[in-house]
């Protein structure tokens, strides 16, 4: 089973280092500027900033190279499955702070705080191949 699942992840994983890069900065940036976002709008933070680096990095960016060449549904349904877990254990082990009352808990309610954090950053695997494939494609791959 794990040799069958290696054989259809390597080459989605072992891509040119340059897309890599773009995939690091692009996730990288975005994750700081939603951590100061989540904390400025007293939503969400996480507990120490580095955390960005092992969401948006070293989950987040793994993930969406084996989701990036499936259609943005299918992207968004295991990005949701995936973020399910990721905002479960942030905010049981505590490694994610949820400000109290905060306005997601205002609109929808305390009890679909992750449920709707989880919802939210599915968006990011299809989004976020998308917008690295744009970047990378203008980057390294235009012809003059």
């Amino acid at each position: 089973m794990w040799t069958e699942f290696w054989n259809w992840a390597k080459p989605k994983l072992f891509v040119d280092s340059r897309l890599i890069a773009v995939y690091c900065i692009v996730y990288f940036t975005w994750g700081m500027v939603m951590n100061w976002f989540g904390a400025t709008m007293e939503i969400a933070k996480f507990t120490y900033w580095w955390q960005v680096i092992s969401c948006y990095i070293l989950y987040m960016v793994p993930l969406s190279l084996l989701l990036r060449k499936l259609p943005f549904h299918t992207q968004y349904a295991y990005g949701l499955v995936a973020m399910g877990f990721l905002e479960f254990g942030g905010y049981y082990f505590e490694t994610s702070y949820a400000y109290p009352n905060n306005l997601l808990d205002q609109t929808f309610g305390i009890r679909n705080f992750s449920l709707g954090m989880a919802l939210f950053f599915a968006l990011y695997f299809p989004l976020g191949n998308w917008t690295v494939n744009k970047i990378y494609e203008k980057l390294f791959l235009q012809r003059y």
